[in-house]
């Protein structure tokens, strides 16, 4: 990764750590989404990068090496878009071509419709796009990961019985299964793993040891806040339609398509009323973290090329 070169954008006060790669005259701005910092998108920024484009992917604030807010439990989606206005304003980008995973997909989608001068077309794993933000954990039991994280201190408390590379590795093995991460009344979200489970394949001790060493600095304290406390920053829009451009990756085995309606609202074709250009690509035995399982350079950025061919993608391309 010595290829990668890293450095911090003031963006309002606030220092942003931002991995760059390549010179390209088309930017590709990469959006991670939870647990992951800039380092997820490893294998599509070299790929990008020898294709003869310019990837940029920044830690979103509070996560990886970039600066906390200062008031991290009031930490919001509407600061992230303030983020990458002011990025793009820094680096002096014009437009961009988006790929966002999980919660990035919304501040992508907020970009995008908010912004459509800066977005040349869009590209969302893990997650739909939607014209609001989903309140999934309204519909499923208390043991739900998400509605145990949006309580304050619960999630401090469980992860804090661990190191913080237990919490790291118990995370990434939680969503990488295709089952809702559900614990009972007497059990913590972290008590669903067992120690002697094994890492994924495709996801090296040398990997959780990269990853852990960023939360190290970092803490939860803002990545609990953003995705899962943050709430009422839904902006008001009056035209939610995205009008460039989207491919929606989804792995087959992808949890998050056990939440009650959303494979319907992907299939159904409800989705094409807000995204009219939009195409559809499962990976059958994907699982939510498709870009780091499945970096198979060739394949994928051949099925974006069709897709997105005013980027002139020729063999290289995403890791779909």
């Amino acid at each position: 990764m010595d290829e990668v070169q890293h450095k911090f954008v003031d963006v309002g006060g606030l220092k942003l750590h931002v991995a760059e790669i390549g010179t390209g005259p088309n930017v590709v701005l990469f959006l991670h989404g939870f647990p992951e910092i800039w380092y997820s998108w490893r294998h599509q920024m070299i790929a990008l990068a020898n294709a003869g484009f310019q990837a940029i992917a920044p830690d979103h604030r509070g996560y990886g090496l970039s600066n906390p807010p200062t008031q991290p439990e009031k930490a919001s989606f509407a600061e992230i878009l303030t983020d990458l206005l002011s990025l793009l304003d820094a680096l002096q980008i014009a437009k961009v071509f988006l790929v966002a995973k999980d919660f990035g997909v919304w501040p992508a989608y907020l970009l995008a419709v908010l912004h459509p001068e800066r977005v040349l077309g869009m590209v969302t794993i893990g997650v739909p796009l939607k014209p609001k933000r989903s309140a999934f954990h309204q519909y499923l039991p208390e043991g739900f990961y998400m509605s145990r994280w949006r309580e304050p201190g619960r999630a401090e408390a469980d992860f804090g019985r661990l190191d913080v590379k237990t919490v790291v590795r118990n995370i990434y093995i939680l969503f990488s299964r295709s089952e809702i991460p559900m614990a009972a009344e007497n059990q913590e979200i972290m008590d669903l793993v067992d120690l002697s489970t094994p890492l994924p394949p495709w996801f090296t001790e040398e990997d959780l040891a990269t990853y852990a060493a960023l939360y190290e600095k970092s803490g939860f304290q803002t990545t609990l806040q953003v995705p899962y406390r943050s709430s009422g920053d839904d902006p008001n829009i009056t035209d939610p339609k995205v009008k460039v451009p989207v491919l929606l990756i989804m792995g087959g085995k992808d949890y998050i398509l056990r939440f009650q309606g959303i494979e319907d609202y992907i299939n159904n074709g409800e989705m094409n009323e807000l995204v009219p250009d939009l195409e559809i690509k499962f990976l059958p035995e994907g699982t939510h973290f498709v870009q780091e399982q499945s970096p198979d350079e060739e394949r994928a950025l051949r099925c974006l090329s069709s897709r997105f061919g005013y980027l002139n993608f020729k063999e290289r391309a995403l890791g779909c």
